[in-house]
């Protein structure tokens, strides 16, 4: 399986650069994956795919202003800096840009001190690892001098932070939102709990692996970079309960598939617990957990995409992506959705 197999063309003006006013408001594309039908919808519409005793799974990560920008205390050069996950207390493993003005024993300077950070290591795939300097409170000094990640493909400057936070979002510890989710409105869920369906939240601190792209040409070569997750004993317990009642487990996107795909045992049962997830799905996956799934369009050759085509086959939806880019939907972050259901 080639990675250039999962390849389409986009035109760059179908790459949304703002959260539209209203969250629930994006268009929604929902491909019934078995007979192949194919409709165009409002997001809002979801209603009336959901079913009583469905169970919604929501990644409730929070996206931290991870991107930093500073100086190399020695030379002056600058440096940007994305943090990528918390290793222990004030060392964290970084992506550092540019890699070269980065080798060990290098400190960075931000916020005209206020922050300092020494490369402790140099990781085999050229992460840094940076241990913190700092009076004061972590994430206090992180929210006066950090950014939100925007995607690089996103040009505009983000008018209120909150709009890369979905409505659920708890614990802090993403570089990146976990995007199928910013549809989402307080009221939406109201209504979906009103007509009998559950939600679980699960955490995946959402890092480089969900986002970096595939740079070999088989695909069964990519490794993926591990990322934090959680799943409680009351999210599990839900779960499982709603599967064995005949309820399907609707992801709300990859990342929410990705930790109960990680969780889970070879029979369906998922158990609760935490560690560390490299988990890659690609065509062929056989799913332990999920039935059906609420996403974004996904850059092309992205393991996102990959993840999507295990579902619904990579023929299918490589022509639903054809149809999406004629019909002129908005991709990537803050882009439409797209439902894939298991009829």
């Amino acid at each position: 399986m080639k990675t250039s197999d999962f390849y389409y063309d986009l035109p760059k003006e179908l790459i949304a650069q703002d959260p539209l006013e209203d969250r629930s408001s994006s268009r929604l594309l929902v491909l019934h994956r078995k007979s192949g039908q194919v409709e165009h919808r409002v997001f809002t519409d979801i209603v009336e795919y959901l079913r009583p005793g469905d169970c919604l799974v929501r990644n409730n990560t929070k996206v931290i202003p991870a991107r930093l920008y500073g100086t190399r205390e020695d030379t002056g050069a600058m440096i940007e800096l994305l943090l990528l996950k918390r290793r222990e207390n004030d060392i964290w493993e970084t992506l550092v840009k540019p890699g070269k003005k980065a080798r060990t024993g290098a400190v960075i300077v931000f916020g005209d001190g206020l922050l300092k950070g020494e490369i402790i290591d140099v990781l085999e795939d050229g992460n840094r690892l940076i241990q913190f300097q700092y009076k004061g409170i972590f994430e206090e000094i992180l929210d006066e001098l950090g950014q939100m990640p925007l995607p690089p493909y996103i040009t505009h400057k983000l008018k209120d932070k909150n709009r890369y936070q979905t409505v659920y979002a708890k614990y802090e510890g993403s570089a990146a939102a976990p995007t199928a989710g910013l549809h989402f409105t307080e009221e939406l869920f109201r209504k979906l709990e009103a007509e009998g369906v559950l939600v679980a939240d699960v955490t995946l601190h959402v890092g480089l692996g969900t986002f970096r792209p595939v740079k070999v040409d088989d695909v069964t070569e990519h490794h993926m970079h591990t990322e934090f997750y959680q799943v409680s004993r009351e999210a599990a317990k839900k779960m499982n309960q709603a599967k064995a009642a005949g309820g399907r487990i609707v992801c709300v996107g990859t990342t929410s598939c990705r930790t109960i795909e990680s969780a889970a045992d070879e029979s369906g049962i998922l158990h609760p617990g935490q560690g560390d997830t490299d988990i890659f799905i690609y065509p062929g996956y056989q799913f332990k957990m999920m039935d059906a799934l609420i996403t974004n369009f996904h850059l092309p050759e992205s393991t996102l995409l990959m993840l999507v085509s295990a579902l619904a086959g990579k023929d299918q939806v490589m022509a639903v992506y054809e149809e999406a880019v004629r019909e002129r939907y908005r991709f990537f972050s803050f882009g439409d959705a797209m439902m894939i259901l298991d009829d």
